[in-house]
C-alpha cells in the first residue's frame, strides 16, 4: 500500500473577483522512505499540494490518504519545515526545539535527553540558550529542522526550506538533511523551484506545470549519493528538466503578458 496517497485532486481558490485554479487533477504516491522533489515555476502550486498533505487546507476535489487514513487536518504523523525560519522568536533555541515534546506531555527527563542529542546532531549546542534575534539564517532553519525532529514525525513536509540561504550554507544543510533522511527512514516531500537542489537530493522529482499545477514529468533519479554536481549524468538530467521547467515558465510569462 503507498503509504502517501493523492487521487484526482484538485485545488481552486475562489476570490472576490476571480477564481484561481491552483491545482488540477493531481495522481501521485510515495513510498515509506522516498525522498521526492516537487519541482516547477512559481504559481504552479508545489506549496499549495504541499499545504494540502500537510492539513492545512482542503482540496476542492480529490483526496490525500496517509498511512491508510484521509487527511482531514494537520497531524503529528505530518510535520513541516517552512522557508521563513517558523521559530518563537521569544523561545531560546533549546526551548523551541523542547516545545513539540512538551504540547505532547513527554516528561522533563526525556525532553532533556532527546534536546541534548538534536542540539548535537545539528550543530547547535553552543547556541542552545541564544534567542534566534542572535542566530544566523541558516542556524534559525536548523532550529526549525531540530523542532521537527523532536516529535519524530515520520513525514516530513519542507517548503523551499533552503531557499533563502547561501550557497555555502545552502549545501552544508542540504548534506545534513541527507545524513537524517538517511539514518532516520523518514519520508520527505520537498519544493523547491531549483533543478540542481532537486538533483542533488531526491530519489524521485516530480515536475509540475504552471497554473492550473497538473504532473508533467514524474522522474526517478537512480544516481547514488553522494552526487557530483558537476558529473556528466547529473548535467544530462539537469539540461533536461530544465527544458521542461522552461517550457512553463514560459507559459507563466506569456500569461503575464496578457492584455487584462
Amino acid at each position: 500500500m503507498d503509504y502517501i496517497s493523492i487521487s484526482n485532486l484538485s485545488k481552486t481558490f475562489e476570490g472576490s473577483d476571480c477564481t484561481v485554479p491552483a491545482l488540477q487533477d493531481i495522481n501521485l504516491s510515495l513510498s515509506k522512505g522516498e525522498f521526492v522533489c516537487l519541482l516547477g515555476p512559481s504559481g504552479c502550486g508545489k506549496s499549495t499540494l504541499l499545504n494540502a498533505i500537510a492539513g492545512f487546507i482542503q482540496p476542492s476535489r480529490g483526496e490525500i490518504v496517509v498511512n491508510g487514513q484521509p487527511v482531514r487536518e494537520p497531524g503529528p504523523d505530518r510535520g513541516v519545515v517552512f522557508q521563513e525560519y517558523a521559530i518563537f522568536p521569544w523561545m531560546t533555541v533549546a526551548r523551541n526545539i523542547a516545545f513539540g515534546l512538551e504540547i505532547k506531555g513527554a516528561s522533563t527527563a526525556e525532553i532533556r535527553e532527546r534536546v541534548d542529542v538534536l542540539l548535537e546532531t545539528l550543530g547547535l549546542s553552543e547556541f542552545r540558550d541564544r534567542f534566534p534575534k542572535d542566530l544566523s539564517g541558516g542556524m534559525r532553519q536548523r532550529v526549525a529542522i531540530a523542532r521537527l525532529l523532536a516529535i519524530d514525525s515520520p513525514i516530513m513536509l519542507m517548503d523551499e526550506p533552503f531557499g533563502a540561504l547561501d550557497a555555502l550554507t545552502r549545501r552544508t544543510l542540504q548534506d545534513e538533511l541527507l545524513r537524517i533522511w538517511r539514518e532516520s527512514g523518514k519520508t520527505i516531500l520537498f519544493v523547491t523551484h531549483s533543478i540542481e537542489e532537486s538533483l542533488y537530493l531526491s530519489t524521485r522529482i516530480v515536475v509540475m506545470t504552471y497554473r492550473p499545477g497538473t504532473i508533467k514529468r514524474n522522474q526517478i533519479v537512480t544516481m547514488l549519493h553522494p552526487r557530483d554536481p558537476a558529473g556528466a549524468e547529473f548535467n544530462e538530467l539537469k539540461r533536461e528538466l530544465g527544458h521542461l521547467v522552461m517550457e512553463e515558465q514560459e507559459r507563466h510569462t506569456h500569461d503575464e503578458m496578457k492584455p487584462v
